[in-house]
């Protein structure tokens, strides 16, 4: 009876330490004793089999609409930049409203592009040593236009700081950021600065409608919109997701303090675990 719970207990060790590796080999099943373990075992097979082909399947069907959106992205912006010249021909107020709706079309394919590129961002990262002061003036010089197009004032302070970073994921972070502030700030200011407390945390602070006190702990989950989302009826959701996503991967931080109808800061939080820099 000891011989027979023996090998009991050891058949049972077997099948349960096979349930973490089991949709990756049936090889390690234990050997049938009888016409109904062979049944058991025929129909795992065919249940394993099955698995296989659909995950077989689902993952194809992925990569092929991951191509389809990233050869799309590309391809649009082909007719955006003939647009633009075309727009440039004659200068006019129609014309420089239509120029900034095309920016705002070349905002969201960026945006399509880096949401794509997410699962493999590590193989693009390149980390180095970098001006935060050079990499935040690319992002606000991309967005000049609508500064001046919205009357906002900028309000940016010398950064004097040195970061250990992938120069094209945070300046994609800073423009979102960016992007946001313009958007939800119809009058006023944004301000850029260093805080003076936290060592290289990186301040963006705008005077616009704020975020919802019951809305903070949830701004970075996906497609979540809150208060902001029923006032911008555009909004998907994703902007500070892909944000905290990214900073994660470069060993930063992003945290946010606002209040409804008082303004938003938002800190990036730009210290990073020990990389080698090259």
């Amino acid at each position: 009876m000891s011989v027979n719970f023996m090998d009991y207990y050891r058949r049972h060790k077997i099948l349960k330490d096979l349930q973490d590796s089991i949709v990756l080999s049936l090889e390690k099943l234990p050997d049938v004793k009888d016409m109904i373990e062979q049944d058991y075992q025929e129909l795992l097979s065919i249940l394993y089999n099955a698995n296989v082909q659909s995950k077989y399947e689902a993952d194809e069907k992925y990569n092929n609409l991951m191509r389809y959106y990233t050869l799309w992205a590309h391809q649009i912006k082909t007719p955006i930049a003939a647009i633009h010249l075309i727009l440039q021909e004659e200068e006019n107020e129609q014309n420089l409203e239509l120029s900034m709706e095309l920016f705002k079309i070349e905002q969201y394919v960026e945006f399509v592009l880096q949401y794509l590129r997410l699962d493999s961002m590590f193989s693009d990262l390149v980390f180095k040593k970098y001006s935060l002061d050079e990499i935040v003036k690319q992002a606000v010089r991309k967005y000049a236009r609508m500064f001046v197009r919205k009357k906002i004032k900028l309000d940016f302070k010398g950064l004097n700081c040195e970061v250990l970073t992938d120069e094209k994921w945070l300046c994609f972070v800073i423009e979102q950021i960016l992007s946001n502030a313009l958007k939800y700030t119809k009058q006023g200011m944004i301000f850029i600065y260093m805080h003076p407390d936290f060592e290289k945390t990186l301040v963006i602070e705008d005077t616009g409608i704020g975020i919802a006190k019951e809305d903070l702990n949830r701004i970075f989950e996906r497609g979540f919109t809150g208060y902001n989302g029923r006032w911008d009826k555009k909004s998907t959701g994703l902007g500070l997701y892909l944000c905290k996503q990214i900073l994660d991967r470069l060993s930063h931080r992003i945290t946010i303090e606002s209040e409804l109808d008082q303004g938003t800061k938002v800190f990036i939080h730009l210290e990073t675990i020990q990389l080698k820099a090259e």
